[in-house]
């Protein structure tokens, strides 16, 4: 198939194909006598997994390492040592969130019902020693 049907059946545009045919994602292709590239019907579902790995958090580097080797050709281990890693990076991600809500809601808490007449410089400094006391306690 050629690019601009790989491109309307895979809802990329045809640059996103060649780019992701330049960085050796998806096989290079042949080339009819025409200059047109010529596309195997692989090529569609290695671009939906190369964007569902996207949407999941991979990096194109981390992409690289997951996709088969040929058409078929899957590095199991590999595939799921990938995913693995990438699954304990998702939860060390959620891990600081989660720490960086509570530190932002314990400033807003601390904002919004701190002590009432202390000046706006003492104020600012009551909330910064509150949240770092907060931080003590957690680490």
């Amino acid at each position: 198939m050629r690019i601009g049907e790989l491109a309307k059946r895979s809802g990329l545009t045809a640059s996103r194909i060649r780019f992701y045919e330049a960085n050796g994602l998806i096989q290079a292709v042949e080339r009819r006598a025409n200059g047109y590239r010529d596309y195997g019907p692989e090529a569609l579902w290695i671009l939906e997994i190369i964007t569902g790995a996207q949407r999941a958090g991979f990096s194109l580097d981390e992409i690289r390492h997951l996709l088969p080797v040929a058409p078929n050709a899957w590095r199991h281990e590999a595939l799921l040592d990938g995913l693995k890693d990438k699954v304990a990076e998702i939860e060390r991600l959620q891990t600081r969130l989660e720490q960086s809500r509570a530190q932002l809601l314990l400033a807003i808490d601390s904002i919004e019902n701190g002590p009432g007449g202390l000046a706006c410089a003492d104020r600012a400094q009551w909330v910064l020693d509150r949240l770092r006391d907060d931080g003590a306690r957690a680490g």
